[in-house]
């Protein structure tokens, strides 16, 4: 097949849907398929150009067996509303126009967030006549408007009925949960088109390794019980909760906590910290995805943080399964849902309610004092991870792509 993925993101870049999209991709070429990806110059989350990188109207570089097309684009950080808003118009644009240009493909896949990039798919699958595949990892515009990023009026509902209009026109929703599902079943889009294709790790990448001793010494982790937050520093993510629950643990010299990434929070979180002299937080930069195995093997349990609102019970975040692929005992501290019923099943860790720092405290404490426990969970997770390689996933998805390119109805492949 000939696929032509438009994604905002993609690798160098970090991000979840970058890392899902870049090896994806990558699997897809592997398995002999013909992939292109229509993205921007990596600009995110600062919105500010990586090292060796152009905003040019159009550059093309092949990445893993994948043939890469960046376009210019308005950048903007990732924070606030307009400028945000133009980044991603100037995207849908420019992808749009780009995708105009390239080998006509058997199917266009468009992921979200944000949407506009599915609009550009859905415009270029119009416009070349092909099937158009939507892969929904966030319910975007709810999660803006759930961390306050769009407030409710006009603008909310115009993103509302755009955010309809392409569910329903693909030939495919790609959802990444459960719930995801459940919520367009709900709202009128049917079934038989939905597939859950939950998202996964890497597991030739992520795996359990020595601690990066020198590393560790570097950071001022030798020797340390670290709680481990990598990923992106953002609105939805309730970090500075983290913050005060590591201030209720100062009288632990023993416990540390690993902040890796960047967002639009990571400023104010880092100011919180130097104001409550938080000696027992570290802060590290945004790191290549190579890199992201030595700074898990830093830690002894996998944080896992998002805000106390309502929709973030659909959540999968996908820095799970990196740490069960590393084989660390997961910490959640968000709402009940998809996350904790998985860690649940699996017996993986432990779970706290979100935005409650005594709550999270004590549960660090209990994890650092009993090593038995903690070594059974990390057992656990290790042992569930094969079951979200994205591997598997990859070629779950091109199974489908190979039936919408060959007409088969969504009712025949199952959901």
């Amino acid at each position: 097949m000939r696929i032509l993925i438009v994604s905002d993101n993609y690798p160098p870049e970090t991000n979840a849907g970058a890392s899902r999209s870049g090896e994806h991709a990558r699997h897809w070429a592997a398995l002999g398929h013909d992939v292109t990806v229509i993205t921007c110059a990596p600009n995110f989350p600062q919105g500010r150009l990586f090292p060796g990188y152009r905003n040019w109207p159009r550059q093309v570089e092949r990445r893993e067996g994948v043939r890469v097309v960046r376009v210019g684009t308005f950048m903007a950080p990732n924070r606030g509303v307009v400028l945000r808003l133009l980044d991603f118009l100037s995207f849908m644009v420019a992808a749009w126009c780009a995708g105009l240009w390239e080998r006509r493909p058997d199917v266009v896949l468009a992921t979200s967030p944000q949407f506009f990039a599915a609009v550009a798919g859905w415009g270029l699958a119009v416009a070349r006549r092909v099937p158009f595949v939507f892969e929904l990892r966030d319910l975007w515009p709810a999660s803006a408007a759930a961390v306050g990023a769009v407030r409710a009026g006009l603008l909310l509902r115009a993103s509302e009925r755009l955010e309809l209009f392409l569910y329903r026109r693909a030939a495919r929703v790609l959802a990444v949960t459960e719930a995801f599902r459940e919520n367009l079943v709900a709202r009128g889009i049917p079934a038989a088109k939905i597939a859950v294709v939950t998202a996964g790790a890497d597991l030739t990448r992520f795996q359990p390794r020595p601690r990066d001793e020198a590393l560790a010494a570097r950071l001022g982790l030798a020797g340390r019980f670290v709680v481990g937050y990598l990923g992106t520093h953002g609105m939805a993510h309730g970090l500075h909760a983290v913050l005060e629950a590591a201030a209720l643990l100062r009288d632990v010299p023993a416990v540390r906590f690993l902040l890796v990434g960047d967002g639009a929070e990571r400023a104010a979180l880092v100011e919180q910290a130097r104001r409550q002299g938080l000696s027992n937080v570290v802060f590290e930069p945004p790191q290549p995805k190579e890199r992201m195995p030595d700074y898990w093997s830093l830690c002894d349990v996998a944080l896992i943080s998002l805000r106390n609102e309502a929709l973030f019970a659909d959540v999968l975040p996908s820095k799970i399964f990196e740490a069960m692929a590393m084989g660390l005992p997961l910490l959640l501290s968000l709402p009940r849902g998809e996350a904790t019923a998985l860690q649940e099943r699996h017996g993986a860790g432990r779970c706290v309610p979100p935005e409650q720092p005594r709550a999270l405290a004590a549960a660090v404490r209990a994890l650092w004092q009993d090593a038995p426990g903690r070594a059974a969970l990390a057992a656990h997770s290790l042992a569930a991870s094969p079951q979200y390689d994205r591997r598997r996933s990859a070629e779950r998805i091109a199974g489908l792509l190979r039936d919408v390119v060959a007409g088969r109805p969504p009712a025949a492949q199952g959901a």
